[in-house]
């Protein structure tokens, strides 16, 4: 039963079964997420904590999950659903912050610069998850320098 539910949750509720770029569309219900989610609540001091505290649950889940499915499979979306958050932390809520954060996200996560290609190699989930935090890491930085410079 819990891997059924890790499974589940892993696919973002059955988005990475999307038949064309399912980790496209696992970042597409972060960033609705993001855009339901109150600006009080995206801005608050410590909602950085809130990626943070989801990064080990996250690794458990997807890791059971990938027991029953093949290693870092396309359809566990989850990792992106969690790294599009680190992408936007210490950020304000606006549209256009989302977006870029999005499109930078998506760019690293699929081109995989250094050490990203080197995380995803890591065991279990921890692989699966980690290089999509340090997508999101990456982005986050562009998009921080980016408000910085227009702001």
């Amino acid at each position: 039963m819990f891997r059924y539910i890790s499974k589940l949750i892993s696919t973002l509720f059955y988005t990475g079964y999307f038949p064309v770029a399912p980790g496209t569309a696992g970042t597409i219900v972060a960033f609705a997420v993001y855009l339901l989610l109150p600006k009080t609540f995206i801005e608050l001091p410590c909602f950085w904590m809130f990626p943070l505290l989801l990064t080990i649950p996250v690794v458990a889940v997807v890791s059971e999950a990938e027991k029953g499915m093949k290693r870092d499979d396309k359809r566990i979306v989850l990792d992106e659903f969690l790294g599009y958050f680190y992408a936007v932390l210490f950020l304000p809520k606006s549209l256009a912050i989302g977006i870029a954060a999005f499109i930078l996200f998506r760019l690293f996560d699929i081109l995989k610069p250094a050490p990203i290609n080197k995380l995803q190699k890591w065991k279990s989930g921890w692989g699966v998850v980690a290089d999509d935090v340090m997508a999101g890491i990456y982005a986050n930085l562009i998009v921080q320098i980016g408000y910085f410079l227009l702001r």
